[in-house]
This record gives structure tokens, sequence and C-alpha cells, in this order.
């Protein structure tokens, strides 16, 4: 209830103070999210299956967005950023789909 709650009043404050993205942040941004969204359906997962651990939620979030950022820094100082980031947007969208689909198997049984 209190993540939900957290949720709730990061949005209104989101949609209230409508903050300015920094250009240099920019390309970051959406891999950063698709990261952090690979930690909240693990976690969701991991909390159905009975497994969740806060401690290894809060590792695995960080180390996403991290890790994600990172390698799309590599790319664009190599000159490749755009092919690193697809990379990253695709390992971690079938990361994403796959604990969807366990989620949905144990609360569904389909």
């Amino acid at each position: 209830m209190k993540a939900l709650i957290g949720l709730v009043i990061g949005i209104l404050l989101g949609l209230w103070l409508q903050p300015e993205v920094p250009l240099w942040l920019e390309p970051y941004l959406p891999v950063a999210v698709i990261a952090a969204l690979d930690a909240v359906f693990g976690g969701l997962r991991a909390h159905l299956e009975g497994i969740f651990s806060e401690k290894v939620f809060v590792v695995s979030f960080l180390s996403n967005v991290v890790v994600a950022a990172v390698i799309v820094y590599l790319g664009d100082q190599l000159g490749v950023g755009s092919q690193l980031t697809t990379g990253v947007v695709v390992v971690l969208g079938l990361r994403i789909f796959s604990n969807v689909a366990s989620v949905r198997r144990l609360v569904f049984g389909a």
C-alpha cells in the first residue's frame, strides 16, 4: 500500500511541477526507464513467487539503471550510441516480457 501511495504522490508531483529533462540526459532517460521497469516487473514476479527481497530489489533497480546508462554512454563515445541503445532496449524488453508472462501464469494459472 505504501508503494502505491508513493507512486500516486510521485505522479501527481510530476504533473504539478512539470520538471524539464536536461538536454544531456535525454538519450539516457528512455533506457533508464526501461531498466527500471525490468526491475519492477522482476520484483512483482518475485513477490508472487514468495521470494521477494527488498535488498535484492533495490540493488537490481539501481544496477539495471546504472549499467544501462553506462552502455548507452559507451555507445555514444564509440559513435554507435543508437545501436547499443537498441540492444539494451531489446534485451531489457525481452526480460520484461518474460517477467510479465511469469506474472500472468502466477496470477491466472495460464
